[in-house]
């Protein structure tokens, strides 16, 4: 059985596993000025972006909420979304993911800037 990454860096900045239960999982993701992650949903689970530092600008189901330190969203299940980081600084924010299943093959990508889609 394979083990699971506890931290990644990826084209558009970096993730890392805070915390793992049966019941939900904590992740701190970091978005570099200009990128942006896939446009996605997930069928098993829902998640809860909390922003931490700089802003993010989140796309939901098409419409669009700009985050800034202190700001949550909820990303329902089955919803289409991503982040994009359109400043200057690093936006930081924390994923609590809820539901039955948290792995990373529960990705859809509707859309992708580095040719995973």
């Amino acid at each position: 059985m394979a083990t699971e990454k506890l931290k990644d860096e990826r084209p558009w900045g970096t993730w890392e596993i805070l915390a793992v239960d049966p019941a939900y999982k904590i992740k701190r993701i970091v978005v570099r000025p200009g990128q942006r992650l896939s446009y996605q949903k997930h069928a098993k689970r829902r998640e809860i972006w909390t922003a931490a530092a700089g802003q993010g600008l989140v796309t939901l189901d098409g419409a669009q909420l700009l985050l800034k330190a202190g700001d949550t969203v909820d990303v329902p299940v089955g919803a289409a979304h991503r982040v994009a980081n359109p400043g200057k600084t690093d936006f930081v924010f924390l994923e609590v993911q809820l539901g039955s299943y948290f792995g990373e093959d529960d990705i859809v990508r509707l859309e992708d800037d580095y040719g995973r889609a």
